[in-house]
């Protein structure tokens, strides 16, 4: 097989207990084995930790995210929850031990419970990302995450997930235009129109995050603008009609997302060529607070909460 399978299916296929132990093929958890030829994505680490857990485990939490393709949080250990008094170990699998399941679908808990149990550990500023990219692709929805953190706000990361769909927006395309844009709102500067068309102009650019105020652009450069061709020709185009319309504009690379505060500075200062009147970026505890894990507490406990692995 080409992916990671059961002792059960691999002897439905006809191979035996013996050929298993042998150098053609490893185990990866109870019960799972692989061929040894398959490289192993992260993926098929998930669907092998899936096999080897009895069928009331759901992947919970940031693993239940990396299934459906955000690269958000820690990938080990693989997450999971389950209801009542259940006891399996693993290093690389921590189980998450419930009353109340989270809402279920066909391949774990829904992304928006998924969303609360991210919640309960991961920093504001990886909720933001995370948020934007559930909304955009159509995974989650802001009325219904806040009425699944009301319901179940005695969960750990109800009250944070609640807290930060304030700052979430599914106009966004890409993670890295999310990290942007929580930068510049938590350091106290002007939010920006996400993805809006210039000035409403059929033909000009959309921009990804855009101050018609002052005419100003902020436009993240990924890694496929360097590579792709005709991507590359679409960037000169677009750059070159920002110029023709009085529009300034600044490129935010990786390496610029690594230093927040500098990327921070430089929108500001770029605000004000433009005329805006406002003040330096602030980097006091509002700041903070993008790069740390949410400190509300839950609501109110379940009475009969309990709790991990």
């Amino acid at each position: 097989m080409v992916r990671p399978f059961t002792r059960g299916e691999a002897l439905a296929l006809g191979l035996t207990a013996r050929q298993l132990q042998g150098r053609e093929f490893r185990q990866l958890f109870p019960r799972v084995w692989v061929w040894t030829g398959l490289a192993m994505s992260e993926l098929d680490w998930i669907v092998a930790a899936d096999l080897s857990m009895p069928d009331h485990a759901h992947l919970s939490h940031a693993t239940r995210l990396h299934r459906l393709g955000l690269d958000v949080g820690p990938r080990r250990p693989l997450h999971f929850t389950a209801v009542g008094d259940l006891h399996r170990t693993h290093d690389d699998i921590f189980l998450h031990r419930a009353v109340v399941l989270p809402p279920p679908d066909e391949h774990g808990v829904t992304p928006t419970a998924a969303f609360i149990g991210l919640a309960s550990t991961a920093r504001v500023l990886d909720l933001v990302v995370a948020g934007d990219w559930l909304l955009h692709h159509g995974h989650m929805t802001l009325p219904g995450l806040r009425e699944l953190a009301r319901h179940h706000d005695w969960r750990p990361g109800a009250a944070a997930a609640a807290a930060v769909t304030t700052h979430l927006d599914g106009r966004s395309r890409s993670p890295k235009e999310s990290e942007s844009r929580a930068v510049v709102r938590f350091a106290g500067l002007p939010d920006p129109v996400v993805n809006a068309r210039l000035d409403d102009d059929p033909a000009g650019p959309i921009g990804d995050l855009w101050w018609p105020r002052w005419r100003t652009v902020l436009e993240y450069e990924g890694r496929q603008h360097i590579g792709d061709v005709g991507q590359f020709n679409t960037d000169i185009a677009r750059y070159a009609w920002m110029r023709r319309h009085d529009v300034a504009y600044l490129q935010v690379t990786h390496e610029m997302l690594r230093h927040p505060r500098a990327l921070a500075t430089a929108v500001h200062q770029l605000l004000r060529t433009r005329g805006y009147p406002g003040l330096a970026p602030v980097f006091g505890d509002h700041w903070d607070s993008l790069f740390q894990p949410s400190r509300r507490p839950t609501s109110r406990r379940h009475p009969h909460s309990v709790g991990g692995r």
